[in-house]
């Protein structure tokens, strides 16, 4: 099958495979690409289900936090796992090709996981707020009913609106070209190559994907104003720093994760770049995955603690 075919409802051509250009041409530089991402996506899914793992076995960690980190490293893993694979497969035969409906499946799962994170983070930072403004009735507050509900409202609708912009994308046409300066299949890029009116996508893509990231990131803020109130009346320098530093990882990761995303998102499709902008998508898709299990490990006495039992115990 052709890049291009003839339709019967038009005159032009629609496409119906895409060339990925990835993040270098150059084969020295894909070399190395190759062993870049591969180095990170080894990481991501040996750290992933080493916390996945801990949370498991170690009843320690049977808590609200460690079942939300849980359901992150299990979208972390879906995450990378969007994109790399297929990158790695690029790199690997030199065909750069991917089908049309592999381009929409690609996509779909990015977009899946990407709001899953981002509402996942969000549920994450009211736990921290229920464990520091009110500890008396956190157990009460955060019981297992309310932690499956938010969890799975967190699933429920990040594959809503993937669905939706998924939906959206499979109906444009694309007959200007059928070449993608990116590593995958992205939004914004597949706009600005499309032939037909995209101006609903646009819409769409900023109600839709900018309700779900903006109410994760302001329940974010509103959580941690409430903190940094709460950490202030402790009148001892040791107690404050003690309730700060269970918030500095998942500080960490939401500063770099919602930073990325707001940029790539949240501004006119005629400011994109597709040359500029392919970098971006590596930091919030990619690199967080990868690190998140290493933030939330090196930073946390209980599951350093939990992996020396483990590691004890073999």
């Amino acid at each position: 099958m052709g890049l291009l075919e003839p339709t019967e409802s038009q005159n032009s051509t629609s496409v119906t495979k895409f060339i990925l250009l990835g993040l270098s041409s150059n084969p020295e530089e894909q070399l190395v690409l190759f062993g870049v991402f591969m180095a990170m996506y080894m990481v991501a899914l040996v750290g992933n289900l080493l916390i996945l793992l801990l949370v498991g076995l170690d009843s320690r960690l049977h808590t609200p936090m460690y079942f939300f980190l849980g359901n992150l490293s299990v979208v972390d893993i879906g995450y990378i796992s969007s994109t790399v694979p297929k990158v790695l497969v690029n790199y690997l035969t030199q065909d750069q090709s991917i089908s049309w409906d592999g381009c929409l499946c690609q996509m779909f799962f990015f977009i899946s996981f990407g709001g899953m994170e981002c509402l996942i983070l969000g549920v994450m930072a009211y736990d921290r707020y229920v464990a520091i403004c009110h500890p008396l009735h956190y157990g009460v507050v955060m019981s297992r009913w309310l932690c499956a509900l938010l969890a799975a409202a967190a699933w429920a609708l990040g594959l809503a609106n993937s669905i939706v912009h998924s939906s959206l994308i499979s109906i444009l046409s694309f007959c200007r070209s059928h070449v993608l300066h990116h590593f995958f299949c992205h939004i914004p890029p597949l706009l600005q190559l499309s032939c037909s009116d995209t101006w609903i996508n646009q819409i769409v893509t900023f109600i839709f994907g900018g309700a779900l990231v903006l109410c994760s990131l302001l329940g974010t803020l509103v959580s941690y104003v409430s903190i940094g109130r709460a950490i202030l009346r402790i009148r001892t320098r040791v107690g404050r720093l003690k309730a700060f530093s269970t918030c500095t990882s998942h500080l960490t990761v939401v500063s770099l994760y919602f930073g990325s995303i707001l940029f790539t998102y949240l501004r006119p499709n005629t400011t994109y770049s597709q040359e500029q902008d392919r970098v971006l998508p590596v930091v919030y898709g990619i690199i967080i995955p990868m690190l998140n299990p290493i933030i939330y490990s090196l930073r946390n006495k209980d599951v350093k603690g939990a992996l020396r039992k483990a590691l004890s115990r073999g």
